[in-house]
């Protein structure tokens, strides 16, 4: 399994804006599955999965992982191909998909005790200065060949990635990338409302 992924189909995009579909990524990022574990976990009928599982098979975001030989049967292992996902900038779709992904976080917030409104004006808004800030790394050279490193974990993969962005982008890049990270926590701020208490660390 890859660290990243670039995903640059437009029909990929369609694939994520699925509930399930992101269910099942997130599942088979952790571990490989079977189909009937994967279903007995969502809730889901092995037929339902199957569909979904195809689907994703010919968007290469899963794989078969492994086979075992139970009995007379063969038990496929699924895996996701990668454990992130980034949807390359200005392809048909991604804004569609985080979208969907920016409210559900809002949301989520919620059971926090933070008080936050996913307005849809709002929400847009931050779609836009997301993808306006690049993700360190995605969609250059330089996330293959970081990838390529066996010796490295995945965490200092993402510091890496990290450190080559802040040494790469120019002094105008970077003053652009503060100016939306800043409007970006402006209208955060005005969607989201503190919590009243802040939990104690265990």
């Amino acid at each position: 399994m890859r660290s990243f992924k670039v995903i640059r189909d437009p029909a990929a995009f369609e694939l994520l804006a699925d509930d399930t579909r992101r269910r099942l990524i997130y599942l088979l990022r952790v571990k490989a599955m079977t189909v009937a574990q994967i279903a007995e976990e969502l809730g889901l009928t092995p037929q339902a999965i199957y569909h979904h599982i195809r689907k994703l098979k010919d968007a290469e975001m899963v794989e078969v992982a492994r086979e075992e030989r139970v009995g007379h049967m063969i038990e496929t292992y699924y895996q996701a191909t990668a454990e992130m996902f980034n949807l390359a900038e200005g392809e048909v779709g991604s804004e569609k998909v985080l979208e969907q992904e920016t409210r559900e976080s809002l949301g989520a917030l919620n059971k926090l005790g933070f008080q936050a409104v996913a307005d849809p004006e709002a929400v847009a808004t931050l779609v836009k200065l997301m993808k306006s800030m690049k993700e360190p790394g995605a969609g250059t050279p330089w996330m293959d060949r970081v990838n390529e490193l066996k010796d490295v974990t995945y965490l200092g993969k993402q510091q890496m990635l990290e450190f080559i962005h802040l040494v790469t982008t120019s002094d105008k890049e970077f003053e652009e990338f503060l100016k939306s990270y800043r409007e970006l926590r402006k209208t955060l701020r005005s969607m989201v409302a503190e919590p009243a208490a802040v939990p104690k660390k265990r």
